[in-house]
Protein backbone atom coordinates (compact mmCIF):
# COMPACT_ATOMS: atom_id res chain seq x y z
CA UNK A 1 0.00 0.00 0.00
CA UNK A 2 1.57 3.31 -1.11
CA UNK A 3 -1.20 5.75 -0.25
CA UNK A 4 -3.55 6.20 2.64
CA UNK A 5 -7.26 5.36 2.36
CA UNK A 6 -9.71 8.27 2.08
CA UNK A 7 -6.85 10.79 1.89
CA UNK A 8 -6.11 10.73 5.62
CA UNK A 9 -2.69 10.50 7.20
CA UNK A 10 -3.43 8.20 10.15
CA UNK A 11 -6.21 5.72 10.78
CA UNK A 12 -7.24 2.66 12.77
CA UNK A 13 -8.43 -0.53 11.07
CA UNK A 14 -10.97 -2.82 12.73
CA UNK A 15 -10.84 -6.39 11.45
CA UNK A 16 -14.42 -7.70 11.58
CA UNK A 17 -13.32 -11.26 10.75
CA UNK A 18 -10.93 -11.30 13.70
CA UNK A 19 -13.71 -9.95 15.94
CA UNK A 20 -16.02 -12.74 14.77
CA UNK A 21 -13.37 -15.37 15.47
CA UNK A 22 -12.95 -14.07 19.01
CA UNK A 23 -16.71 -13.93 19.53
CA UNK A 24 -17.06 -17.53 18.32
CA UNK A 25 -14.19 -18.67 20.54
CA UNK A 26 -15.88 -17.31 23.67
CA UNK A 27 -19.24 -18.76 22.64
CA UNK A 28 -17.60 -22.19 22.30
CA UNK A 29 -15.90 -21.75 25.66
CA UNK A 30 -19.19 -20.99 27.38
CA UNK A 31 -21.15 -23.71 25.59
CA UNK A 32 -18.50 -26.31 26.39
CA UNK A 33 -18.49 -25.38 30.05
CA UNK A 34 -22.25 -25.16 30.49
CA UNK A 35 -23.33 -28.72 29.72
CA UNK A 36 -26.48 -29.68 31.63
CA UNK A 37 -26.81 -26.08 32.81
CA UNK A 38 -28.66 -23.01 31.67
CA UNK A 39 -27.19 -21.17 28.72
CA UNK A 40 -24.41 -18.78 29.78
CA UNK A 41 -24.89 -15.30 28.37
CA UNK A 42 -22.02 -13.50 26.65
CA UNK A 43 -21.81 -9.74 27.21
CA UNK A 44 -19.24 -7.55 25.47
CA UNK A 45 -17.57 -4.74 27.41
CA UNK A 46 -17.41 -1.75 25.06
CA UNK A 47 -16.62 0.99 27.57
CA UNK A 48 -13.95 3.62 26.91
CA UNK A 49 -14.63 3.76 23.18
CA UNK A 50 -14.55 -0.05 23.01
CA UNK A 51 -10.99 -0.10 24.33
CA UNK A 52 -9.97 2.27 21.54
CA UNK A 53 -11.75 0.30 18.80
CA UNK A 54 -14.72 2.71 18.37
CA UNK A 55 -17.75 2.02 20.53
CA UNK A 56 -20.27 2.41 17.71
CA UNK A 57 -18.54 0.26 15.11
CA UNK A 58 -17.62 -2.50 17.55
CA UNK A 59 -21.01 -2.58 19.28
CA UNK A 60 -22.73 -2.91 15.91
CA UNK A 61 -20.45 -5.84 15.05
CA UNK A 62 -21.27 -7.52 18.36
CA UNK A 63 -24.99 -6.98 17.85
CA UNK A 64 -24.74 -8.49 14.38
CA UNK A 65 -22.91 -11.53 15.74
CA UNK A 66 -25.60 -12.12 18.38
CA UNK A 67 -24.13 -10.78 21.62
CA UNK A 68 -26.49 -10.99 24.60
CA UNK A 69 -25.69 -7.55 25.96
CA UNK A 70 -23.20 -4.69 26.13
CA UNK A 71 -21.41 -3.17 29.12
CA UNK A 72 -20.43 0.50 29.22
CA UNK A 73 -18.98 2.80 31.84
CA UNK A 74 -21.52 5.61 31.83
CA UNK A 75 -25.06 6.61 30.97
CA UNK A 76 -23.52 8.94 28.37
CA UNK A 77 -22.03 5.99 26.50
CA UNK A 78 -25.26 4.02 26.84
CA UNK A 79 -27.43 6.81 25.45
CA UNK A 80 -25.01 7.32 22.55
CA UNK A 81 -25.42 3.65 21.64
CA UNK A 82 -29.20 3.94 21.79
CA UNK A 83 -29.04 6.93 19.43
CA UNK A 84 -27.02 4.77 17.04
CA UNK A 85 -29.84 2.23 16.97
CA UNK A 86 -28.35 -0.38 19.32
CA UNK A 87 -31.26 -2.28 20.86
CA UNK A 88 -29.35 -4.90 22.86
CA UNK A 89 -29.48 -4.79 26.67
CA UNK A 90 -26.95 -2.30 28.03
CA UNK A 91 -25.50 -2.40 31.54
CA UNK A 92 -23.76 0.70 32.93
CA UNK A 93 -20.89 -0.58 35.08
CA UNK A 94 -19.84 2.79 36.49
CA UNK A 95 -21.53 5.35 38.73
CA UNK A 96 -24.74 6.92 37.46
CA UNK A 97 -25.84 10.29 38.81
CA UNK A 98 -29.33 10.08 40.33
CA UNK A 99 -30.39 12.88 38.00
CA UNK A 100 -29.88 10.45 35.10
CA UNK A 101 -32.07 7.62 36.44
CA UNK A 102 -35.03 8.87 34.40
CA UNK A 103 -32.95 8.75 31.21
CA UNK A 104 -31.93 5.19 32.03
CA UNK A 105 -35.52 4.16 32.65
CA UNK A 106 -36.81 5.82 29.48
CA UNK A 107 -34.20 4.18 27.26
CA UNK A 108 -34.20 0.79 29.00
CA UNK A 109 -30.65 1.05 30.26
CA UNK A 110 -29.62 -1.03 33.28
CA UNK A 111 -27.63 0.79 35.97
CA UNK A 112 -25.32 -0.55 38.66
CA UNK A 113 -26.09 0.21 42.29
CA UNK A 114 -23.12 -0.17 44.61
CA UNK A 115 -23.72 2.01 47.68
CA UNK A 116 -26.52 3.07 50.01
CA UNK A 117 -26.58 6.67 48.79
CA UNK A 118 -27.38 5.48 45.28
CA UNK A 119 -29.92 2.94 46.54
CA UNK A 120 -31.78 5.54 48.60
CA UNK A 121 -31.76 7.98 45.68
CA UNK A 122 -33.17 5.24 43.47
CA UNK A 123 -35.96 4.56 45.97
CA UNK A 124 -37.17 8.15 45.71
CA UNK A 125 -36.76 8.49 41.94
CA UNK A 126 -39.90 9.17 39.94
CA UNK A 127 -38.79 6.77 37.23
CA UNK A 128 -36.81 3.73 38.39
CA UNK A 129 -34.64 1.91 35.83
CA UNK A 130 -33.80 -1.76 36.07
CA UNK A 131 -30.60 -2.24 38.05
CA UNK A 132 -28.02 -4.76 39.18
CA UNK A 133 -26.57 -4.76 42.70
CA UNK A 134 -22.78 -4.89 42.87
CA UNK A 135 -21.04 -6.79 45.67
CA UNK A 136 -17.50 -5.93 46.77
CA UNK A 137 -15.94 -9.32 47.41
CA UNK A 138 -12.33 -8.17 47.58
CA UNK A 139 -11.64 -5.67 44.79
CA UNK A 140 -12.27 -2.82 47.24
CA UNK A 141 -13.66 -0.43 44.66
CA UNK A 142 -17.40 -0.26 44.01
CA UNK A 143 -19.82 -2.46 45.84
CA UNK A 144 -21.62 -3.44 49.03
CA UNK A 145 -19.73 -5.56 51.53
CA UNK A 146 -21.20 -8.89 52.57
CA UNK A 147 -22.11 -7.41 55.95
CA UNK A 148 -24.24 -4.79 54.15
CA UNK A 149 -26.48 -7.29 52.36
CA UNK A 150 -29.21 -7.72 55.02
CA UNK A 151 -29.74 -3.95 55.04
CA UNK A 152 -29.75 -3.84 51.22
CA UNK A 153 -32.37 -6.57 51.08
CA UNK A 154 -34.47 -4.80 53.70
CA UNK A 155 -34.57 -1.67 51.54
CA UNK A 156 -35.40 -3.67 48.42
CA UNK A 157 -38.14 -5.68 50.12
CA UNK A 158 -39.74 -2.92 52.18
CA UNK A 159 -43.53 -2.98 51.93
CA UNK A 160 -43.83 0.41 50.26
CA UNK A 161 -40.70 0.05 48.12
CA UNK A 162 -40.84 0.02 44.33
CA UNK A 163 -37.26 -1.20 44.11
CA UNK A 164 -37.67 -4.96 44.33
CA UNK A 165 -39.29 -5.47 40.93
CA UNK A 166 -36.52 -3.50 39.21
CA UNK A 167 -33.64 -5.43 40.78
CA UNK A 168 -32.58 -7.76 37.98
CA UNK A 169 -29.04 -8.84 38.73
CA UNK A 170 -26.30 -9.41 41.28
CA UNK A 171 -22.64 -9.17 40.32
CA UNK A 172 -19.07 -8.77 41.49
CA UNK A 173 -15.67 -8.28 39.88
CA UNK A 174 -12.58 -10.45 40.33
CA UNK A 175 -9.36 -8.67 41.28
CA UNK A 176 -6.79 -11.26 40.20
CA UNK A 177 -8.28 -13.75 37.74
CA UNK A 178 -5.11 -13.97 35.67
CA UNK A 179 -3.68 -17.46 36.19
CA UNK A 180 -5.37 -20.88 36.02
CA UNK A 181 -2.80 -22.26 38.45
CA UNK A 182 -3.42 -19.62 41.10
CA UNK A 183 -7.12 -19.11 41.78
CA UNK A 184 -7.02 -18.85 45.58
CA UNK A 185 -8.08 -15.20 45.82
CA UNK A 186 -10.65 -15.59 43.05
CA UNK A 187 -12.12 -18.60 44.85
CA UNK A 188 -12.30 -16.57 48.06
CA UNK A 189 -14.16 -13.82 46.21
CA UNK A 190 -16.54 -16.34 44.64
CA UNK A 191 -17.40 -17.75 48.07
CA UNK A 192 -18.30 -14.29 49.34
CA UNK A 193 -20.42 -13.70 46.26
CA UNK A 194 -22.21 -17.02 46.74
CA UNK A 195 -22.90 -16.10 50.38
CA UNK A 196 -24.45 -12.81 49.28
CA UNK A 197 -26.47 -14.60 46.61
CA UNK A 198 -27.80 -17.07 49.17
CA UNK A 199 -29.12 -14.18 51.27
CA UNK A 200 -30.88 -12.68 48.26
CA UNK A 201 -32.41 -16.00 47.27
CA UNK A 202 -33.58 -16.65 50.83
CA UNK A 203 -35.36 -13.29 50.68
CA UNK A 204 -37.17 -14.33 47.50
CA UNK A 205 -34.87 -12.81 44.85
CA UNK A 206 -34.47 -16.02 42.88
CA UNK A 207 -34.37 -14.75 39.28
CA UNK A 208 -31.39 -12.43 39.42
CA UNK A 209 -28.82 -12.51 36.60
CA UNK A 210 -25.63 -13.74 38.28
CA UNK A 211 -22.31 -12.59 36.86
CA UNK A 212 -18.77 -12.20 38.16
CA UNK A 213 -16.27 -12.86 35.39
CA UNK A 214 -14.57 -10.54 32.95
CA UNK A 215 -12.20 -12.04 30.36
CA UNK A 216 -9.84 -13.53 32.93
CA UNK A 217 -12.55 -15.21 34.98
CA UNK A 218 -14.23 -16.53 31.84
CA UNK A 219 -10.95 -18.18 30.85
CA UNK A 220 -10.46 -19.78 34.28
CA UNK A 221 -13.27 -22.26 33.72
CA UNK A 222 -17.02 -22.95 33.97
CA UNK A 223 -17.15 -22.63 37.75
CA UNK A 224 -16.76 -18.88 37.33
CA UNK A 225 -19.21 -18.40 34.45
CA UNK A 226 -22.49 -18.33 36.44
CA UNK A 227 -25.31 -16.94 34.26
CA UNK A 228 -23.23 -14.49 32.23
CA UNK A 229 -19.68 -13.31 31.59
CA UNK A 230 -18.51 -9.80 30.69
CA UNK A 231 -15.72 -10.16 28.13
CA UNK A 232 -13.65 -7.06 27.52
CA UNK A 233 -10.03 -7.24 26.37
CA UNK A 234 -10.36 -10.80 25.10
CA UNK A 235 -13.02 -9.84 22.56
CA UNK A 236 -10.48 -7.49 21.02
CA UNK A 237 -7.97 -10.31 20.66
CA UNK A 238 -5.68 -9.35 23.54
CA UNK A 239 -4.89 -11.61 26.49
CA UNK A 240 -5.59 -10.25 29.99
CA UNK A 241 -2.32 -11.71 31.25
CA UNK A 242 0.81 -13.40 29.97
CA UNK A 243 0.06 -16.42 32.19
CA UNK A 244 -3.30 -17.05 30.50
CA UNK A 245 -1.77 -16.54 27.07
CA UNK A 246 0.83 -19.24 27.77
CA UNK A 247 -1.74 -21.59 29.28
CA UNK A 248 -4.49 -21.28 26.68
CA UNK A 249 -3.37 -19.73 23.40
CA UNK A 250 -2.78 -23.06 21.65
CA UNK A 251 -6.26 -24.35 22.56
CA UNK A 252 -8.06 -21.04 22.17
CA UNK A 253 -6.18 -18.55 19.99
CA UNK A 254 -7.30 -14.93 20.13
CA UNK A 255 -6.99 -12.65 17.12
CA UNK A 256 -6.07 -8.96 17.47
CA UNK A 257 -8.82 -6.84 15.98
CA UNK A 258 -7.07 -3.47 15.76
CA UNK A 259 -4.32 -2.15 13.49
CA UNK A 260 -3.04 1.43 13.61
CA UNK A 261 -1.32 2.91 10.58
CA UNK A 262 0.02 6.22 9.31
CA UNK A 263 1.94 7.46 6.29
CA UNK A 264 5.53 8.57 5.87
CA UNK A 265 5.35 12.35 5.50
CA UNK A 266 9.03 13.04 4.85
CA UNK A 267 12.24 11.12 4.05
CA UNK A 268 15.67 12.70 4.47
CA UNK A 269 19.34 11.84 4.84
CA UNK A 270 21.11 12.04 8.17
CA UNK A 271 24.75 11.66 9.19
CA UNK A 272 26.08 9.54 12.01
CA UNK A 273 26.01 11.58 15.23
CA UNK A 274 23.37 14.07 14.12
CA UNK A 275 20.90 14.71 16.95
CA UNK A 276 17.18 14.14 16.50
CA UNK A 277 14.24 15.96 18.02
CA UNK A 278 13.66 17.97 21.18
CA UNK A 279 16.51 18.25 23.70
CA UNK A 280 18.88 16.26 21.42
CA UNK A 281 18.29 13.13 23.46
CA UNK A 282 19.52 10.73 20.77
CA UNK A 283 21.92 10.79 17.84
CA UNK A 284 21.79 8.88 14.58
CA UNK A 285 23.61 5.54 15.05
CA UNK A 286 25.03 5.71 11.53
CA UNK A 287 24.68 7.62 8.30
CA UNK A 288 21.45 6.74 6.57
CA UNK A 289 17.84 7.76 6.01
CA UNK A 290 15.16 8.81 8.44
CA UNK A 291 11.41 9.07 8.01
CA UNK A 292 9.09 11.57 9.65
CA UNK A 293 5.69 10.24 10.74
CA UNK A 294 2.79 12.68 11.32
CA UNK A 295 1.74 11.15 14.65
CA UNK A 296 2.75 11.71 18.24
CA UNK A 297 1.57 11.43 21.81
CA UNK A 298 -1.63 13.36 21.01
CA UNK A 299 -2.61 10.46 18.77
CA UNK A 300 -1.64 7.82 21.33
CA UNK A 301 2.02 7.13 20.53
CA UNK A 302 3.30 7.30 24.08
CA UNK A 303 6.21 9.66 24.79
CA UNK A 304 7.76 6.81 26.75
CA UNK A 305 8.40 5.07 23.40
CA UNK A 306 11.00 7.71 22.62
CA UNK A 307 14.23 5.97 21.53
CA UNK A 308 12.77 2.54 22.39
CA UNK A 309 9.74 1.87 20.20
CA UNK A 310 9.54 0.91 16.55
CA UNK A 311 7.11 0.86 13.64
CA UNK A 312 6.88 -1.31 10.54
CA UNK A 313 7.60 0.13 7.11
CA UNK A 314 7.63 -2.12 4.04
CA UNK A 315 7.74 -5.20 6.27
CA UNK A 316 10.77 -4.11 8.31
CA UNK A 317 11.18 -2.57 11.75
CA UNK A 318 12.11 1.11 11.89
CA UNK A 319 13.30 2.27 15.32
CA UNK A 320 11.98 5.49 16.83
CA UNK A 321 14.78 8.04 17.19
CA UNK A 322 14.75 10.77 19.80
CA UNK A 323 11.70 12.19 21.50
CA UNK A 324 8.17 11.42 20.38
CA UNK A 325 6.61 14.85 19.92
CA UNK A 326 2.98 15.89 20.25
CA UNK A 327 2.27 15.37 16.55
CA UNK A 328 5.42 13.88 15.02
CA UNK A 329 7.89 11.05 15.44
CA UNK A 330 11.10 10.18 13.59
CA UNK A 331 12.27 6.67 12.74
CA UNK A 332 15.53 5.33 11.30
CA UNK A 333 14.92 3.49 8.04
CA UNK A 334 16.50 0.03 7.72
CA UNK A 335 15.77 0.08 3.97
CA UNK A 336 14.47 2.45 1.36
CA UNK A 337 11.10 4.12 1.76
CA UNK A 338 9.21 6.94 0.10
CA UNK A 339 6.84 9.66 1.14
CA UNK A 340 3.34 8.16 1.21
CA UNK A 341 4.48 4.67 2.23
CA UNK A 342 2.40 3.20 5.03
CA UNK A 343 3.88 2.79 8.50
CA UNK A 344 2.24 0.34 10.92
CA UNK A 345 2.33 1.21 14.61
CA UNK A 346 0.14 -1.70 15.75
CA UNK A 347 -0.56 -4.67 13.51
CA UNK A 348 0.95 -6.74 10.73
CA UNK A 349 3.02 -5.72 7.71
CA UNK A 350 4.00 -8.76 5.69
CA UNK A 351 5.48 -11.28 8.10
CA UNK A 352 6.35 -8.68 10.72
CA UNK A 353 3.99 -7.89 13.60
CA UNK A 354 3.94 -5.35 16.40
CA UNK A 355 1.28 -6.05 19.01
CA UNK A 356 -0.28 -3.70 21.54
CA UNK A 357 1.30 -5.80 24.29
CA UNK A 358 4.80 -5.05 23.01
CA UNK A 359 4.19 -1.31 22.87
CA UNK A 360 2.55 -1.37 26.28
CA UNK A 361 5.51 -3.18 27.84
CA UNK A 362 7.98 -0.70 26.35
CA UNK A 363 5.77 2.14 27.59
CA UNK A 364 5.65 0.75 31.13
CA UNK A 365 1.91 0.13 31.05
CA UNK A 366 -0.69 -2.42 29.93
CA UNK A 367 -2.34 -3.12 26.60
CA UNK A 368 -5.59 -1.95 28.21
CA UNK A 369 -4.21 1.54 28.75
CA UNK A 370 -2.32 1.77 25.48
CA UNK A 371 -5.36 0.88 23.40
CA UNK A 372 -7.84 3.05 25.25
CA UNK A 373 -5.50 6.04 24.86
CA UNK A 374 -5.68 5.93 21.07
CA UNK A 375 -7.19 9.26 20.12
CA UNK A 376 -10.94 8.81 19.42
CA UNK A 377 -10.78 11.45 16.69
CA UNK A 378 -8.66 9.17 14.49
CA UNK A 379 -10.87 7.53 11.89
CA UNK A 380 -11.78 3.89 12.51
CA UNK A 381 -12.34 1.76 9.40
CA UNK A 382 -14.13 -1.58 9.64
CA UNK A 383 -12.72 -4.14 7.23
Amino acid sequence: MKTSPNHIRTWVEIDSKAAKRNYDAFRRLLNHGSANRRRVQLWSVVKSNAYGHNVFAFSKLMARFGIDGLCVDSITEALALRREGIKKPILVLGFTLPSRYADAATHKIIVSISNFEALRALATARHIPDFHIKIDTGMHRQGFYLRDIPKVIALLAARNSRLGKHCKGLFTHFAAAKNRRDTAYTDEQLKKYEAALALFEKAGFTKLLRHASATGGALLGPRYHLDAVRVGIGMYGVWPSEELRKQLSKKMPLHPVLAWRTVVSEVKSIKKGDSIGYDRTEAAPRTGKIAVLPIGYWHGLSRSLSSTGAVLINGARAKILGRVSMDMAVVFLPQSANVGDVATIIGRDGKAVIGAEELAEKSGTTAYEFLTRLNPLMERMVK
